[in-house]
């Protein structure tokens, strides 16, 4: 398995006593622990990734425009920006499957709220030319009703999902 990795790190997690090595790329962490002979990596980062690509190509249908993904700033991290027209819409993706506590949506927390906002208001001030956008947030989620094995590559798209487009999500106020 090749990863271009930025740095290595062994957690303090332990499961079914096996070594279990963090990988932080550029994009996610990835969990990886030895069952037996086989390499297994957990799935929530997959789905994620999935999430934010499905979600992308559903904003691009509805003739959105692509401006950034996984936008990071000190504050936090805004997994979708697109526009439209003299819109700029910061959107949140989650994705949750069965055995998780609530809904996707539910996930959205007001701490991460805040850090959405901030980063949004941090993108704003990096990049002038969206300033006199009017900027919403939306929040996009997919939950699966059924258990998602953890093993590699999944092709999520064959799995059963409930999508929901939550349009201004949250405001400023």
């Amino acid at each position: 398995m090749s990863v271009g990795f930025l740095f290595f790190e062994t957690s303090a997690f332990d499961l079914f006593n096996s070594k279990i090595k963090r990988y932080r790329t550029s994009i996610n962490s990835i969990y990886i622990f030895n069952w037996g002979n086989k390499k297994i990596m957990l799935v929530a980062q997959q789905l994620g990734q999935w999430a934010e690509q499905t979600a992308l190509k559903l904003l691009k249908e509805q003739n959105y425009e692509w401006v950034a993904s996984n936008y990071h700033s000190r504050r936090g991290e805004v997994d979708l920006i697109v526009k439209r027209g003299n819109e700029l819409i910061f959107v949140e993706v989650k994705a949750r499957g069965q055995g998780n506590y609530g809904q996707a949506c539910e996930m959205v927390t007001l701490s991460k709220q805040k850090k959405i906002i901030k980063t949004a208001m941090r993108f704003l001030q990096r990049y002038p030319s969206y300033q006199d956008f009017y900027c919403r947030f939306d929040v996009i989620c997919f939950d699966f009703p059924q258990k998602i094995a953890k093993t590699v590559q999944q092709d999520f798209s064959k799995f059963h999902y409930d999508l929901q487009w939550i349009e201004n999500a949250f405001t400023l106020d």
